[in-house]
């Protein structure tokens, strides 16, 4: 279930109070909602002192490694002369993660407005979307809301009247799911082929055109008009476990729960309460078997590390896991885990950009001898064959695809043997995986 939906009384309605709103998607409709108070604010204010409520607000980066966005703002050079860039994630390919879709889809303005107060925080005059190639409606949706930006003065070579220039770019991506990576993410609006680059040096140092860049998820820039508007106190107030871990998260959950869909959660929610009270629990019949807490690319945790897990950064982490994007996967009983970390490792070998040789061949290599196990032609050799493979794909590549891949397979061969015993002892008949 999507939007929209019945808003369930554990939710934190903020970036999500509009969705389902047709009315929202236009610049009329969005002023009328409060839109561009927040712009016209910021316009207002040092560029210290957005970056001091940023900071204050402990926002942090809400496409998967939670750094802290203020910080990151204010690693980039001061008085240096040069253009300063901003982008903005939108390539959203994790497998599970669909919550920026739904800022765009419902609330485009919001980005933008967004963007447009980063830049501000940065000093850059330019800002480029790189949005995700499949996401055709959301990207339409997009290009008209920025098209009225224009028009009506918001944002441009005159921002709202300002005198300062401020410009967005739609940038569509062509279905490459490394694109993700913030430094091939560079390259690709670059016009290069989407590889991620060695770093350092840092995007802050050398970014696009080789100019100094911050790269921003959109749902991180999507919160930064509420705090200018509310207060940084106000969103480091929202907060039910870790001072680390504040504000609010849309969460995606897909899987086998009775309603999947985003919901956005106040920081350390229990993860039992997000699973079973927002999403209904399980299908009739069935138990929890494993969850896939912030996109594919992270360890999965048992039922057992669920209960009495924070969802927020330190939670999760402590539980074993990362909140990284926020997609979380939810597998009831039924679930053949060996047969679906084997799709994640085909996934990641085809997505792999091939530059490195561990990623290249680990991700090959690890997706091969899984699909020899499902033919129940595997041995006991093989498990431990895949952990050397995992240990030497982890850490050792220029981004962490090697990694993303390795994850579930770590955490699926020390959590969930018996899967793997099944198949290897002949207990559980071969299934047939296509080539």
């Amino acid at each position: 279930m999507g939007y929209p939906h019945p808003i369930h009384p554990k939710e934190t309605p903020v970036l999500s109070t509009h969705f389902g709103e047709m009315e929202a998607r236009s610049l009329e409709g969005w002023v009328a909602r409060g839109g561009y108070v927040a712009l016209r604010q910021a316009l207002e204010m040092t560029t210290e002192a957005i970056v001091d409520e940023v900071k204050a607000s402990g926002l942090r980066g809400r496409g998967g490694a939670g750094f802290p966005c203020g910080m990151k703002w204010g690693f980039m050079p001061k008085d240096d002369g040069r253009p300063h860039y901003l982008c903005c994630n939108a390539d959203e390919s994790e497998p599970g993660t669909f919550k920026d879709r739904e800022i765009i889809r419902w609330t485009p303005h919001a980005l933008i407005e967004g963007c447009a107060i980063g830049c501000l925080g940065i000093r850059a005059e330019t800002c480029f979307i790189f949005i995700r190639g499949e996401y055709t409606e959301p990207a339409e949706i997009l290009e008209r809301a920025v098209a009225e930006a224009y028009a009506a003065g918001v944002i441009g070579p005159d921002a709202c009247g300002s005198g300062k220039r401020i410009d967005i770019f739609v940038h569509r991506g062509a279905g490459a799911y490394i694109c993700g990576e913030e430094t091939a993410l560079m390259n690709a609006i670059e016009g290069k082929r989407g590889n991620p680059r060695i770093k350092p040096p840092f995007p802050a140092v050398s970014g696009l055109f080789g100019m100094p860049t911050t790269i921003n998820n959109v749902e991180t820039l999507a919160a930064v008009p509420h705090i200018i508007t509310r207060g940084a106190a106000w969103y480091a107030g929202l907060s039910l476990s870790s001072p680390k871990s504040t504000g609010t998260k849309l969460i995606s959950v897909c899987g086998h729960v009775q309603r999947p869909g985003t919901y956005e959660i106040t920081m350390g929610l229990p993860m039992q309460e997000l699973i079973f009270d927002l999403c209904g629990g399980m299908r009739e019949g069935r138990t929890l078997k494993a969850v896939i807490p912030g996109g594919s690319s992270v360890p999965i945790m048992t039922p057992e590390e669920v209960a009495g897990c924070a969802t927020d950064y330190e939670g999760i982490a402590a539980s074993g896991s990362l909140l990284g994007s926020g997609g979380m996967i939810v597998m009831d009983d039924s679930t053949d885990l060996v047969y679906q970390i084997m799709r994640l490792a085909r996934f990641y070998a085809h997505e792999s950009c091939a530059q490195c040789t561990n990623c290249r061949e680990g991700t090959a290599w690890t997706t091969r001898i899984l699909e020899r196990i499902l033919r129940g032609e595997g041995k006991s050799a093989d498990l431990d064959l895949l952990l050397d493979l995992a240990d030497n794909m982890t850490g050792r590549t220029i981004c962490v695809l090697a990694d993303s891949c390795a994850a579930p397979v770590i955490s699926g061969i020390q959590k969930f043997r018996p899967d793997f015993d099944a198949y290897l002892t002949g207990a559980r008949a071969p299934v047939m995986v296509e080539a």
